[in-house]
């Protein structure tokens, strides 16, 4: 291992520009800063800006081998610690998170394009909680006596896994991070993640700060492209658990990879993800609850987004149009100002893909598309990744802004009259993540949740995903829950029985 200095600050900084150019070119592994065995890095871009604010180390197979070594060394020790112990240390790392908030948020505003005020200081302080939650959940690492002779002692035990390797997503790296290595390092496993390419920065800051309390190895972060730094993690021997959140194809290409090592894997896939609207609603509460719910100050990239939106007949007009009010309300602008309700799109080829879709969607015979809000005057942000939202109406079902995840700020309107109808066609998907419903009518409520077919059905509101919450999708968008005492125990142990004969 390669023995670096610390190169950043000990204590908060609120000057992210500094912090991100003090960790440049490093993965952190066995308790150290370390570049690259190669030596190669590549860049990360201010989306607002265009230009290079840091450069990331540029991992591949030879860094992978040296992050899962020492986890495992690690991880022989660690299982041995109490599981309450192990707890009460991620306590205490969360506590340590949760002084340096704001430096995190400026952090992942800057290589991510987020709104501080509206999405990176919510994430910041949700991973802060995340860690705190599974910390305390040491204690519930615990088997059970069970019945089966006079003469027999019948008992199970949970025991950790060893290495999980993590693959996390750009659009909320941090939270996402939190969610996986937070029940994986409490229940006794070593972990080494692998962040995305477009948002490396603030998660290994994170990473940093949990080594100052934890042991070196147990928790380690790689940065790197898929082929040449997560594949080798996902096909690693000494790898034993494998969890993702990205893309249904990348989901496919690991779950082949960790059948093939017979380990088990947990995929958070997307969704596109329906809020279906009654007329009988609290229609102020509704409409605020619509711009929550399409994540329009993430810029649409989130895959629990309300992207399909079905409003009964009678509101629908009126509907359409508030919602399109308060939109247009929302402030587009500089991530790091105060006054900004909606950053950027991550990334050029996100980018590319986002305008491709609008364009299609305003080229539809029948359709309209509302461009809201308005872009930015400041010259500094003439190169931004700003994309105003749209809401489009009378596209058919079969368009492929309808069918497809597009992981921007694009909605789709449809108005509806029969209740069976809509049910059935907020179910025609391939994905089933998430899903919404707006009524004052329990009856109607109860029966859309136990039909939707989605992990996760809210009524008249659209929380982000909570600790103590079970998350997590069905059909496309899916195989396995996070955020709740279940996935810590079902998905980071193994449930071993002992048998004593005492005869």
């Amino acid at each position: 291992m390669l023995d670096h200095p610390n190169p950043a600050p000990a204590n908060p900084t609120l000057d992210p520009f500094a912090l991100a150019k003090a960790i440049s070119g490093y993965h952190f592994i066995g308790g150290r800063y370390t570049p690259a065995r190669s030596g190669k890095t590549f860049d990360v871009v201010n989306p607002a800006t265009g230009e290079t604010v840091a450069t990331a180390a540029d991992g591949d197979a030879a860094d992978v081998e040296a992050a899962v070594a020492d986890a495992a060394r690690a991880q022989k020790e660690w299982a041995r610690v109490p599981a309450r112990k192990r707890g009460a240390l991620v306590y205490q790392a969360a506590n340590l998170i949760r002084e340096h908030v704001e430096e995190l948020a400026k952090l992942v505003a800057l290589e991510t394009g987020k709104a501080l005020r509206t999405e990176s200081r919510v994430e910041a302080n949700n991973v802060a909680d995340i860690f705190e939650f599974f910390g305390g959940l040491g204690g519930e690492i615990k088997g059970e006596t069970v019945p089966f002779g006079p003469d027999v002692l019948n008992i199970t035990v949970r025991e950790p896994l060893g290495v999980v390797g993590a693959i996390i997503p750009w659009n909320i790296p941090m939270m996402l991070m939190a969610l996986k290595a937070a029940p994986a390092i409490v229940a006794g496993n070593t972990i080494v993640v692998k962040s995305a390419e477009e948002a490396p920065l603030a998660v290994l800051r994170i990473v940093e700060l949990m080594n100052r309390v934890l042991p070196p190895g147990v928790f380690n972060i790689l940065s790197g492209q898929g082929p040449e730094c997560g594949a080798p993690l996902v096909a690693h021997k000494l790898v034993k658990k494998v969890t993702f959140t990205g893309s249904v194809e990348t989901g496919k290409i690991i779950a082949r990879g960790a059948a093939d090592k017979l380990i088990p894997a947990t995929l958070e896939l997307g969704g596109k993800s329906p809020m279906i609207i009654f007329a009988d609603c609290d229609f102020e509460k509704t409409v605020a609850g619509a711009l929550t719910s399409m994540r329009f100050t993430r810029q649409g990239q989130s895959c629990t987004a309300a992207s399909r939106i079905f409003v009964q007949r009678p509101i629908y007009e009126k509907f359409v149009a508030e919602m399109a009010k308060r939109v247009d309300a929302m402030v587009m602008g500089d991530p790091l100002d105060e006054k900004t309700d909606i950053g950027t799109i991550i990334s050029t080829g996100q980018f590319e893909k986002v305008k491709g879709f609008i364009a299609e969607g305003e080229k539809t015979a029948g359709a309209t598309g509302r461009a809201c809000s308005a872009m930015p005057k400041d010259p500094a942000l003439k190169k931004g990744l700003f994309i105003q939202p749209y809401i489009f109406t009378g596209l058919t079902k079969d368009s492929r802004l309808v069918r497809e995840e597009i992981f921007g700020p694009v909605t789709v309107v449809f108005p509806f009259d029969d209740a069976d109808a809509v049910l059935a066609d907020a179910n025609d998907s391939e994905f089933g993540l998430a899903a919404t419903v707006w009524t004052n009518d329990l009856k109607t409520a109860m029966r859309f949740a136990h039909n939707l077919e989605a992990g996760l059905v809210q009524v008249n509101q659209n929380l982000v995903v909570q600790p103590n919450l079970s998350y997590g999708g069905v059909k496309a968008s899916g195989l396995g829950k996070e955020a709740s005492l279940e996935s810590m125990l079902e998905h980071f142990t193994h449930k071993k029985t002992i048998m004593v004969n005492m005869a």
